[in-house]
Formats: structure tokens, C-alpha cells, sequence
């Protein structure tokens, strides 16, 4: 039979690994939209612009956002 603590304890561990995980996809999130910047500016700067490529990287950078703010949510409750 578990006690309270160990039930509280591993009710603990449950939360903190839940937001490590969150925190690991914010970063992942984050650092995919720093990447799609830097192509983004190198594409503008190029005499011949792929201007579909470039609607996709902000359609990207817009998804990713949105799932950051979301999952940031998460962390408030």
C-alpha cells in the first residue's frame, strides 16, 4: 500500500517531467522559427526570391508560434 507522500511524490515527478517536456518542445519550437529567420533572409537577399518558399516560411514561423503560445498556456494551469 502507498502512502500520501509517495503518491504526492510521484504525483510530483509526473508534473515535472510534463513540463520538461513542454519545455523541450518550446525550444524545439523556437529554434525551428530562429532557423526559418535565417533562411528567410538569405532567400530575400538572393536576386531570384522563391516567393512560394518564403510564403511557407511564414506560414511555418506563424504555426510554430501558435503552438509555443499554447503549450506556454499548458505551464499557467
Amino acid at each position: 500500500m502507498t502512502t500520501m507522500v509517495e503518491q504526492n511524490k510521484d504525483e510530483l515527478i509526473k508534473a515535472q517531467k510534463q513540463v520538461i517536456g513542454i519545455l523541450f518542445e518550446v525550444i524545439k519550437r523556437l529554434q525551428a522559427n530562429n532557423n526559418l529567420d535565417e533562411e528567410y533572409f538569405r532567400t530575400v537577399s538572393k536576386p531570384d526570391k522563391d516567393e512560394d518558399r518564403l510564403e511557407q516560411i511564414v506560414y511555418e514561423r506563424k504555426e510554430n508560434t501558435k503552438i509555443v503560445s499554447k503549450l506556454l498556456e499548458q505551464l499557467e494551469t
